[in-house]
């Protein structure tokens, strides 16, 4: 991620990143042997729409547009395997769903989300776990379950903020 994540900008070009997300994950099942069905790449594509953490519940209108069956397992279902495959991550605290710009590799991550628009970028966060660790590991504390997610406000609000102040 670099300094300023673009997903964080309003002039974002989500198509791109729908683009390269469906790119992706075509290519990845294909090297697993995974199927990527219809209602699993719509649901991937409804993902990446915009960097806004998505519900499960927020989805079933697009697929009863799409002609899907709009049944809440249905996109449980649809979302359950792009998580295990990588492609979307679970932001707890929302109890939704956002896309996963490195699929292709394990790796720890936790999310910022802006308070104000809604938006959420992953942030590598193998740092936080190594100093984690070491301070559970002093203790004689075993790690299972490790959540960051840090809300505040994005450039583009905190600009927002700053031209109404």
């Amino acid at each position: 991620m670099t300094q300023t994540d673009p997903g964080f900008h309003s002039d974002h070009d989500h198509q791109h990143c729908i683009d390269q997300a469906l790119l992706t994950a075509r290519d990845l099942c294909r090297q697993r042997r995974q199927r990527l069905t219809p209602i699993r790449e719509l649901v991937l594509k409804l993902v990446w729409q915009n960097h806004q953490p998505l519900g499960a519940y927020e989805l079933l209108p697009a697929l009863a547009a799409a002609g899907f069956n709009s049944a809440p397992p249905t996109v449980y279902r649809a979302l359950e395997f792009l998580q295990q495959q990588g492609f979307v991550h679970r932001i707890a605290s929302l109890n939704a769903y956002v896309g996963c710009p490195h699929p292709d590799r394990p790796h720890r991550s936790g999310f910022l989300i802006c308070h104000r628009c809604k938006r959420a970028i992953e942030l590598d966060t193998a740092p936080v776990h190594r100093a984690l660790s070491a301070s559970a590991e002093e203790v004689g504390f075993r790690i299972e379950q490790e959540l960051v997610e840090v809300v505040g406000l994005c450039p583009d609000c905190q600009q927002q903020e700053a031209t109404h102040a």
